[in-house]
């Protein structure tokens, strides 16, 4: 399963509430912030959890086709079910979420995922897709 949206859209509110009991958690989120090759190391952890026989969430922004390419293919590699869970932008409300935040993520980083941003689509990979409001 992958959640695809903004920074504070309540993607991990989502996950900590409806998927943490069933699934295990992959995010770059859980890597230190200087970690180099965070990709490489998610797609890693992913194929692992797949291969131990997890359901496994993949909770990070992944605003662009691009940037979900490598988890759904690693997915599929692995035989897995890929269900997008997606939440529509909405920037003047991420950028309040964040301000709330204890440890607000850099302001730069909002900026840019939200011109990064294409609606997830099917034809990517998925076998499914829910949207979910704000």
């Amino acid at each position: 399963m992958l959640l695809i949206g903004l920074q504070a859209c309540g993607k991990t509110t989502y996950y900590r509430g409806v998927l943490a009991a069933t699934h295990v958690l992959v995010s770059k989120d859980a890597m230190p912030r200087s970690a180099r090759g965070k990709e490489a190391r998610l797609l890693r952890d992913l194929g692992a959890a797949l291969e131990a026989g997890h359901d496994v969430c993949v909770d990070n922004t992944q605003p662009s086709a691009a940037e979900r390419a490598g988890v759904i293919g690693a997915a599929r590699v692995a035989g897995a079910r890929v269900v997008g869970h997606w939440w529509r932008p909405d920037l003047p409300l991420s950028l309040e979420r964040n301000a709330r935040r204890a440890e607000p993520i850099p302001l730069v980083g909002l900026y840019a995922a939200s011109a990064r941003w294409e609606e997830p689509r099917l034809a990517e990979g998925f076998d499914d897709l829910v949207e979910h409001g704000s």
